[in-house]
């Protein structure tokens, strides 16, 4: 079998594939042109081999967890197709080694710039940035809305965008929002809103007692918060996608990015992590999911939702709109 050119392995666009792989124990390899994965299996026979197929021209994201290794030749073809890949713990948290601060990027000199050269026109601008943030957080809220009134699933698990709990709690978000005069004051606002998702999502599922934990612990009990972490790293998978391919180099966040080099990755991904996120890892806790069953539940909505081009869309919109005159003076008044 022939090999692939660059151009072959391009033909999808990224906001249009729909896979994201997270693999452990096993040997990641080109044979006859393809990317495989290589497992062994006991048999009567003894321990056989298996090879499995990556669809890397339909790919944006692989994960290896424990037990992995992978060739150079499989990382050139990766490359070459666009996919982004990071090496991590067991079940996908936390990230261990980064290139680019969250993943390992393909080098490619064809990317566009244009979303860059935006970018830096109105980053450097506190106003226009602080402005930028606003965006972001309005985009949030309004992907929040989309996904939680058309998934029938979080409906039949109560989740309901209408509930006098959470429009209460928007009220104030969006009051505090629009007064925000430093990001500081947003990321205030933003933290409170997550609580209270939290303990409408815990109060759904009758996870009694929660208290969040962001730092992966070997020994936790608690699967809502193991569920979360690992699927906001799917979601940090995603958005540092969308920012390679649109050229945006991670540190120009509008949010985070005072103590965090790789910020930008983390306010792109939190355009999702509400709407999809939050609600399924709170769901999959109660019914005691497995977190392959997690994973496969939060890659589905994802698709489903068609989040990775909500962050294209958000991110291009963000670059090229938040410099003009009329946005800005729409958000000081």
């Amino acid at each position: 079998m022939n090999d692939f050119s660059p151009s072959d392995l391009k033909t999808i666009l990224h906001s249009k594939r729909a896979n994201m792989y997270y693999l452990e124990y096993c040997r990641v390899m080109q044979k006859d042109g393809r990317v495989l994965y290589l497992t062994e299996s006991l048999s009567s026979k003894g321990n056989e081999n298996q090879y499995f197929n990556i669809p890397i021209a339909n790919s944006t994201v692989l994960l290896l967890g424990n037990g992995t290794s992978i060739t150079q030749a499989a990382m050139r073809m990766l490359a070459q197709a666009g996919v982004l890949v990071g090496f991590s713990g067991g079940g996908g948290t936390p990230l261990h080694m980064a290139c680019e601060v969250e993943w390992f990027t393909p080098q490619s000199e064809y990317r566009p710039t244009e979303y860059l050269h935006s970018w830096m026109q109105f980053w450097f601008d506190d106003n226009k940035r602080l402005a930028a943030a606003k965006q972001f957080q309005q985009a949030r809220i309004a992907y929040l809305h989309t996904v939680w009134q058309k998934d029938r699933d979080l409906k039949g698990e109560g989740f309901d965008f209408n509930s006098a709990q959470i429009q209460t709690a928007l009220d104030t978000f969006h009051t505090r929002t629009d007064a925000a005069n430093k990001q500081s004051d947003l990321l205030l606002t933003e933290a409170q809103l997550t609580k209270v998702l939290y303990k409408y999502a815990a109060n759904n599922t009758n996870a009694q007692g929660f208290t969040r934990q962001h730092q992966p612990d070997t020994n936790s009990t608690s699967k809502a918060n193991d569920f979360l972490n690992h699927g906001n790293y799917l979601a940090y998978g995603l958005a540092a996608s969308c920012l390679w391919v649109l050229g945006i180099p991670h540190g120009f966040a509008v949010m985070h990015g005072k103590t965090r080099r790789g910020a930008l990755v983390f306010d792109v991904a939190d355009l999702i992590k509400d709407a999809v996120v939050l609600p399924w890892a709170f769901v999959c806790a109660k019914e005691n999911a497995t977190e392959q069953e997690f994973r496969q539940q939060v890659l589905q909505a994802f698709t489903d939702h068609k989040s990775l081009d909500f962050m294209f869309d958000t991110v291009k919109q963000v670059a090229l709109q938040t410099n003009t005159k009329e946005h800005i003076e729409a958000n000081q008044l």
